[in-house]
Protein backbone atom coordinates (compact mmCIF):
# COMPACT_ATOMS: atom_id res chain seq x y z
CA UNK A 1 0.00 0.00 0.00
CA UNK A 2 1.09 3.81 -0.54
CA UNK A 3 0.52 6.26 1.83
CA UNK A 4 -1.75 7.71 -0.41
CA UNK A 5 -4.01 4.60 -1.00
CA UNK A 6 -7.76 4.43 -0.72
CA UNK A 7 -7.76 2.24 1.85
CA UNK A 8 -11.75 0.87 3.59
CA UNK A 9 -12.02 -0.26 7.00
CA UNK A 10 -15.06 -1.91 6.86
CA UNK A 11 -16.08 -2.29 10.87
CA UNK A 12 -13.71 0.89 11.68
CA UNK A 13 -15.66 1.68 15.06
CA UNK A 14 -15.50 -2.06 16.13
CA UNK A 15 -12.69 -3.84 18.29
CA UNK A 16 -10.52 -5.03 15.28
CA UNK A 17 -11.32 -2.40 13.01
CA UNK A 18 -10.93 0.40 15.15
CA UNK A 19 -7.18 -0.91 15.88
CA UNK A 20 -6.37 -1.34 12.07
CA UNK A 21 -7.32 2.70 11.67
CA UNK A 22 -5.24 3.49 14.33
CA UNK A 23 -2.23 1.34 12.97
CA UNK A 24 -2.79 2.67 9.58
CA UNK A 25 -2.87 6.70 11.05
CA UNK A 26 0.35 5.84 13.03
CA UNK A 27 2.26 4.27 9.80
CA UNK A 28 1.26 7.56 8.34
CA UNK A 29 -1.78 6.16 5.43
CA UNK A 30 -3.86 9.42 4.85
CA UNK A 31 -6.71 8.15 2.76
CA UNK A 32 -9.15 6.21 5.16
CA UNK A 33 -12.36 5.80 3.47
CA UNK A 34 -14.47 4.88 7.18
CA UNK A 35 -18.15 4.87 7.58
CA UNK A 36 -20.29 4.63 9.97
CA UNK A 37 -23.00 2.35 10.22
CA UNK A 38 -25.98 4.73 9.85
CA UNK A 39 -23.63 6.30 6.91
CA UNK A 40 -23.72 2.55 5.46
CA UNK A 41 -25.42 -0.34 6.17
CA UNK A 42 -23.70 -3.26 5.18
CA UNK A 43 -26.70 -5.05 4.91
CA UNK A 44 -28.02 -3.22 2.14
CA UNK A 45 -26.58 -4.41 -1.23
CA UNK A 46 -27.12 -1.77 -3.50
CA UNK A 47 -25.58 0.49 -0.58
CA UNK A 48 -22.84 -0.96 -0.42
CA UNK A 49 -22.14 -1.19 -4.20
CA UNK A 50 -22.96 2.20 -4.48
CA UNK A 51 -20.05 3.24 -2.12
CA UNK A 52 -17.89 0.96 -3.96
CA UNK A 53 -18.56 2.24 -6.97
CA UNK A 54 -18.42 5.48 -6.08
CA UNK A 55 -14.85 5.66 -3.31
CA UNK A 56 -13.11 2.91 -5.23
CA UNK A 57 -10.97 1.57 -2.68
CA UNK A 58 -7.67 -0.06 -3.40
CA UNK A 59 -7.79 -1.91 -0.17
CA UNK A 60 -10.33 -3.36 1.81
CA UNK A 61 -10.05 -4.83 5.95
CA UNK A 62 -13.02 -6.75 6.29
CA UNK A 63 -13.46 -6.27 9.76
CA UNK A 64 -17.35 -5.44 10.09
CA UNK A 65 -19.58 -8.36 11.68
CA UNK A 66 -21.67 -9.33 14.09
CA UNK A 67 -20.16 -10.66 17.21
CA UNK A 68 -20.61 -12.22 20.79
CA UNK A 69 -19.33 -14.70 23.54
CA UNK A 70 -21.16 -17.89 24.19
CA UNK A 71 -24.56 -16.42 25.57
CA UNK A 72 -24.90 -14.75 22.81
CA UNK A 73 -24.47 -16.71 20.29
CA UNK A 74 -26.86 -19.12 21.76
CA UNK A 75 -29.57 -16.67 22.20
CA UNK A 76 -29.26 -15.42 18.81
CA UNK A 77 -28.28 -17.68 16.34
CA UNK A 78 -30.31 -16.84 13.00
CA UNK A 79 -29.21 -13.16 13.53
CA UNK A 80 -25.32 -14.43 13.80
CA UNK A 81 -25.43 -16.67 10.72
CA UNK A 82 -27.56 -14.33 8.41
CA UNK A 83 -26.15 -11.02 9.56
CA UNK A 84 -22.42 -12.15 8.98
CA UNK A 85 -23.60 -14.02 5.93
CA UNK A 86 -24.93 -10.95 4.33
CA UNK A 87 -22.13 -8.75 5.20
CA UNK A 88 -19.39 -10.32 3.86
CA UNK A 89 -21.34 -11.30 0.62
CA UNK A 90 -22.03 -7.74 -0.02
CA UNK A 91 -18.63 -6.33 0.91
CA UNK A 92 -16.45 -9.06 -0.99
CA UNK A 93 -18.75 -9.10 -4.45
CA UNK A 94 -18.53 -5.56 -4.27
CA UNK A 95 -14.54 -5.49 -3.94
CA UNK A 96 -14.81 -7.41 -6.89
CA UNK A 97 -16.78 -5.70 -9.31
CA UNK A 98 -14.47 -2.31 -8.33
CA UNK A 99 -11.21 -3.95 -9.08
CA UNK A 100 -10.04 -3.92 -5.34
CA UNK A 101 -6.34 -4.89 -5.44
CA UNK A 102 -6.12 -6.90 -1.84
CA UNK A 103 -8.56 -7.74 0.74
CA UNK A 104 -8.24 -9.02 4.44
CA UNK A 105 -11.46 -11.28 5.32
CA UNK A 106 -11.31 -11.21 9.40
CA UNK A 107 -12.24 -14.75 10.55
CA UNK A 108 -12.08 -16.60 14.02
CA UNK A 109 -10.53 -19.22 15.27
CA UNK A 110 -14.13 -20.56 16.36
CA UNK A 111 -14.04 -21.62 12.25
CA UNK A 112 -12.16 -24.94 13.66
CA UNK A 113 -13.54 -28.44 14.49
CA UNK A 114 -14.23 -28.58 17.88
CA UNK A 115 -12.07 -31.41 18.69
CA UNK A 116 -9.17 -30.44 16.84
CA UNK A 117 -5.16 -31.54 17.51
CA UNK A 118 -3.60 -28.87 19.09
CA UNK A 119 -1.73 -26.18 18.35
CA UNK A 120 -4.24 -26.04 15.55
CA UNK A 121 -3.08 -25.52 11.80
CA UNK A 122 -4.66 -24.05 8.92
CA UNK A 123 -5.11 -27.21 7.31
CA UNK A 124 -7.65 -28.59 9.85
CA UNK A 125 -10.67 -26.60 8.68
CA UNK A 126 -13.30 -28.74 7.42
CA UNK A 127 -12.09 -31.57 9.04
CA UNK A 128 -14.18 -32.17 12.12
CA UNK A 129 -17.51 -31.34 13.88
CA UNK A 130 -17.62 -27.30 15.18
CA UNK A 131 -18.55 -26.39 18.95
CA UNK A 132 -22.10 -26.17 18.66
CA UNK A 133 -22.53 -23.12 20.77
CA UNK A 134 -21.14 -20.84 17.98
CA UNK A 135 -21.78 -22.89 15.12
CA UNK A 136 -23.78 -20.56 13.20
CA UNK A 137 -21.27 -17.77 13.50
CA UNK A 138 -18.43 -20.33 12.56
CA UNK A 139 -20.65 -21.25 9.70
CA UNK A 140 -20.90 -17.62 8.44
CA UNK A 141 -17.39 -17.25 8.64
CA UNK A 142 -16.47 -20.35 6.54
CA UNK A 143 -18.64 -19.36 4.26
CA UNK A 144 -16.23 -15.92 3.63
CA UNK A 145 -13.19 -18.15 3.82
CA UNK A 146 -14.46 -20.44 1.16
CA UNK A 147 -15.90 -17.02 -0.98
CA UNK A 148 -12.37 -15.41 -0.82
CA UNK A 149 -10.89 -18.95 -1.77
CA UNK A 150 -13.34 -18.89 -4.75
CA UNK A 151 -13.22 -15.23 -6.02
CA UNK A 152 -9.98 -16.35 -6.25
CA UNK A 153 -9.98 -19.09 -8.46
CA UNK A 154 -12.10 -17.80 -11.05
CA UNK A 155 -11.80 -13.98 -10.96
CA UNK A 156 -7.94 -13.73 -10.24
CA UNK A 157 -8.71 -11.65 -7.20
CA UNK A 158 -6.25 -11.55 -4.24
CA UNK A 159 -8.53 -11.58 -1.13
CA UNK A 160 -6.74 -14.16 1.75
CA UNK A 161 -8.13 -14.18 5.26
CA UNK A 162 -6.86 -13.78 8.36
CA UNK A 163 -8.09 -16.24 11.23
CA UNK A 164 -7.40 -14.46 15.03
CA UNK A 165 -7.67 -16.16 18.39
CA UNK A 166 -9.72 -14.31 20.96
CA UNK A 167 -9.30 -10.68 20.63
CA UNK A 168 -9.29 -7.84 23.54
CA UNK A 169 -8.62 -4.45 23.85
CA UNK A 170 -10.09 -0.47 23.44
CA UNK A 171 -13.10 -0.71 22.25
CA UNK A 172 -14.06 -4.54 23.23
CA UNK A 173 -17.83 -5.33 24.75
CA UNK A 174 -18.51 -5.10 28.04
CA UNK A 175 -22.05 -5.92 28.00
CA UNK A 176 -22.08 -9.11 30.34
CA UNK A 177 -25.12 -10.53 27.80
CA UNK A 178 -22.88 -10.88 24.51
CA UNK A 179 -19.41 -9.91 25.72
CA UNK A 180 -16.56 -12.46 25.61
CA UNK A 181 -15.06 -14.16 28.77
CA UNK A 182 -12.08 -11.30 29.05
CA UNK A 183 -14.02 -8.39 29.25
CA UNK A 184 -17.06 -9.97 30.72
CA UNK A 185 -14.38 -10.89 33.76
CA UNK A 186 -12.99 -7.65 33.87
CA UNK A 187 -16.29 -5.90 34.12
CA UNK A 188 -17.25 -8.99 36.58
CA UNK A 189 -14.24 -7.75 38.39
CA UNK A 190 -14.63 -4.10 38.68
CA UNK A 191 -18.40 -4.05 39.92
CA UNK A 192 -17.47 -6.40 42.49
CA UNK A 193 -14.92 -4.41 43.87
CA UNK A 194 -16.88 -1.54 43.63
CA UNK A 195 -20.04 -3.31 45.94
CA UNK A 196 -16.94 -4.95 48.52
CA UNK A 197 -17.95 -8.44 46.95
CA UNK A 198 -16.20 -11.24 49.25
CA UNK A 199 -16.51 -13.66 46.24
CA UNK A 200 -16.99 -13.72 42.60
CA UNK A 201 -18.93 -16.01 40.33
CA UNK A 202 -17.38 -17.15 36.97
CA UNK A 203 -19.13 -19.56 34.34
CA UNK A 204 -18.04 -22.71 33.63
CA UNK A 205 -15.71 -25.12 35.03
CA UNK A 206 -12.59 -22.52 34.95
CA UNK A 207 -10.63 -25.36 32.84
CA UNK A 208 -11.16 -24.66 29.39
CA UNK A 209 -7.68 -23.34 28.24
CA UNK A 210 -8.15 -20.12 25.99
CA UNK A 211 -5.27 -18.14 23.59
CA UNK A 212 -5.96 -14.03 24.07
CA UNK A 213 -4.22 -11.50 21.52
CA UNK A 214 -4.60 -7.88 22.25
CA UNK A 215 -6.42 -6.16 19.52
CA UNK A 216 -3.79 -3.73 18.70
CA UNK A 217 -1.40 -6.69 17.88
CA UNK A 218 -4.03 -7.84 15.52
CA UNK A 219 -4.57 -4.70 13.41
CA UNK A 220 -0.62 -4.90 13.26
CA UNK A 221 -0.80 -8.35 11.74
CA UNK A 222 -3.47 -7.36 9.23
CA UNK A 223 -1.56 -4.04 7.92
CA UNK A 224 1.66 -6.32 8.03
CA UNK A 225 -0.10 -8.93 5.80
CA UNK A 226 -1.66 -6.19 3.30
CA UNK A 227 2.02 -4.82 3.02
CA UNK A 228 3.38 -7.98 1.85
CA UNK A 229 5.98 -7.72 -1.44
CA UNK A 230 3.90 -9.53 -4.46
CA UNK A 231 5.58 -12.98 -4.19
CA UNK A 232 4.78 -13.23 -0.19
CA UNK A 233 1.58 -11.99 -0.41
CA UNK A 234 0.86 -14.46 -4.02
CA UNK A 235 2.29 -17.74 -1.45
CA UNK A 236 -0.82 -17.08 0.75
CA UNK A 237 -3.12 -17.83 -2.55
CA UNK A 238 -3.00 -21.37 -3.79
CA UNK A 239 -4.80 -23.05 -5.90
CA UNK A 240 -5.35 -26.84 -3.63
CA UNK A 241 -5.65 -24.56 -0.28
CA UNK A 242 -7.52 -22.01 1.05
CA UNK A 243 -6.21 -18.21 1.60
CA UNK A 244 -5.97 -18.64 5.31
CA UNK A 245 -3.30 -17.41 7.48
CA UNK A 246 -3.72 -18.05 11.71
CA UNK A 247 -3.20 -14.97 14.08
CA UNK A 248 -2.31 -15.55 17.49
CA UNK A 249 0.04 -15.20 20.56
CA UNK A 250 0.86 -18.52 20.58
CA UNK A 251 0.41 -18.58 24.56
CA UNK A 252 -2.71 -20.40 26.54
CA UNK A 253 -4.23 -19.52 29.95
CA UNK A 254 -7.10 -21.89 32.11
CA UNK A 255 -10.06 -19.63 32.54
CA UNK A 256 -9.49 -20.38 36.22
CA UNK A 257 -6.28 -18.91 35.77
CA UNK A 258 -7.19 -16.11 33.96
CA UNK A 259 -9.99 -14.93 36.21
CA UNK A 260 -7.07 -14.83 38.96
CA UNK A 261 -4.58 -12.81 37.04
CA UNK A 262 -7.24 -10.24 36.57
CA UNK A 263 -8.39 -10.18 40.08
CA UNK A 264 -4.61 -9.63 40.89
CA UNK A 265 -4.18 -6.67 38.37
CA UNK A 266 -7.34 -5.12 39.08
CA UNK A 267 -6.71 -5.42 43.01
CA UNK A 268 -10.23 -7.55 43.87
CA UNK A 269 -9.34 -10.29 46.52
CA UNK A 270 -12.33 -12.40 46.71
CA UNK A 271 -13.00 -15.40 46.15
CA UNK A 272 -13.31 -17.31 42.84
CA UNK A 273 -16.68 -19.65 42.60
CA UNK A 274 -16.75 -21.44 39.36
CA UNK A 275 -20.39 -22.35 38.35
CA UNK A 276 -20.33 -25.68 36.54
CA UNK A 277 -23.90 -25.57 35.30
CA UNK A 278 -22.93 -22.76 32.74
CA UNK A 279 -21.58 -24.20 29.57
CA UNK A 280 -17.60 -24.19 28.94
CA UNK A 281 -18.08 -24.31 25.43
CA UNK A 282 -14.30 -25.52 23.74
CA UNK A 283 -12.08 -26.77 26.18
CA UNK A 284 -8.62 -26.11 24.07
CA UNK A 285 -8.10 -23.64 21.45
CA UNK A 286 -4.70 -22.87 20.81
CA UNK A 287 -3.68 -21.41 16.99
CA UNK A 288 -0.59 -22.41 15.30
CA UNK A 289 0.27 -19.11 14.17
CA UNK A 290 3.74 -20.53 12.72
CA UNK A 291 3.06 -19.00 9.12
CA UNK A 292 2.48 -15.80 9.82
CA UNK A 293 5.53 -15.67 12.40
CA UNK A 294 7.60 -17.00 9.79
CA UNK A 295 6.80 -14.22 7.52
CA UNK A 296 8.21 -11.57 10.06
CA UNK A 297 5.20 -10.86 12.70
CA UNK A 298 5.14 -11.79 16.48
CA UNK A 299 2.87 -10.29 19.25
CA UNK A 300 4.78 -7.53 21.10
CA UNK A 301 1.92 -6.99 24.32
CA UNK A 302 1.32 -8.87 26.80
CA UNK A 303 -1.56 -10.74 28.36
CA UNK A 304 -1.13 -8.72 31.46
CA UNK A 305 -0.38 -5.22 30.23
CA UNK A 306 -2.67 -5.95 28.19
CA UNK A 307 -5.65 -7.02 30.54
CA UNK A 308 -4.31 -2.80 31.91
CA UNK A 309 -4.74 -1.21 29.28
CA UNK A 310 -8.00 -2.28 28.37
CA UNK A 311 -9.71 -1.55 31.30
CA UNK A 312 -8.07 1.64 31.47
CA UNK A 313 -9.29 2.69 27.71
CA UNK A 314 -13.29 0.99 29.23
CA UNK A 315 -12.79 3.09 32.36
CA UNK A 316 -12.16 6.26 30.07
CA UNK A 317 -15.35 5.09 27.88
CA UNK A 318 -17.63 4.56 30.36
CA UNK A 319 -18.14 1.17 29.71
CA UNK A 320 -18.71 0.60 33.49
CA UNK A 321 -21.09 3.17 34.67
Amino acid sequence: MLKESRIYVAGHRGLVGSAIRASLTEQGFENLLLRTRDELDLLDTNAVENFFEQEKPEYVFLAAAKVGGIHANNTYPAQFIRDNLIIQTNVIDAAYHSNVKRLIFLGSSCIYPKACPQPIKEEYLLTGPLEPTNEPYAIAKIAGIEMCWSYNRQYGTKYIAAMPTNLYGPGDNYDLNTSHVLPALIRKVVEAKARGDRELVVWGSGKPLREFLYNADMADACVFLMNLDHDAYGNLMREDVPPLINVGSGAEISIADLASLVCRVLGFEGRLVFDSSKPDGTMRKLMDSSHINTLGWLPTTSLEEGIILAYEAAREAGSFA
